[in-house]
């Protein structure tokens, strides 16, 4: 396909049109209240989060976005760990279906499901995956709708001063 003298693919242009529609957002203002247990029992809460910055991921196992910027949101935690947690939140699925995915594709977030935490209703998110960032004061500095890869992440990061 050849638009505005180069040539793209289609799977470029729906990438770019995914990214364009759910970009990042700037937010500013306190977190709401949230807490809750990992997968492996771990409790956490915003209180407790606080003293680094927290990027709350939103996610499903069948979203093919998702599958998209796993890659990168695994690069961001391992080279941000000790500075910054990761919470992967999987809405509405069922515990044995998450247990199976990890099992194939095991991830170091701190893996949480949306029956075990408040985050689904302090945050709302629209869609998967949708990214939440707070900086280390519990602050909400940011948001990033929909996939954008590094590049997307990096800049939401920013907005957190990583």
């Amino acid at each position: 396909m050849n638009y505005s003298g180069s040539m793209v693919s289609r799977r470029g242009l729906l990438a770019l049109a995914a990214s364009a529609s759910c970009g990042c957002v700037s937010r500013s203002g306190d977190a709401p209240d949230f807490s809750g247990r990992t997968i492996y029992g771990e409790y956490f809460s915003r209180d407790r989060l606080k003293g680094r910055p927290v990027l709350v991921q939103f996610w499903a196992t069948w979203c093919g976005y998702r599958r998209r910027d796993q890659p990168d949101v695994e690069s961001i935690a391992r080279e941000f760990s000790g500075r910054l947690t990761v919470l992967a939140v999987s809405v509405r699925e069922p515990r044995m279906t998450v247990s199976r995915y990890l099992a194939q594709f095991p991830r170091t977030s701190k893996i949480v499901l949306s029956e075990d935490t408040n985050l689904v209703d302090a945050f709302e998110p629209g869609g998967f995956p949708h990214y939440f960032l707070l900086d280390a004061s519990g602050r909400q500095t940011g948001e990033q709708r929909g996939a954008a890869g590094m590049p997307g992440l990096r800049h939401l990061l920013q907005s957190a001063g990583l």
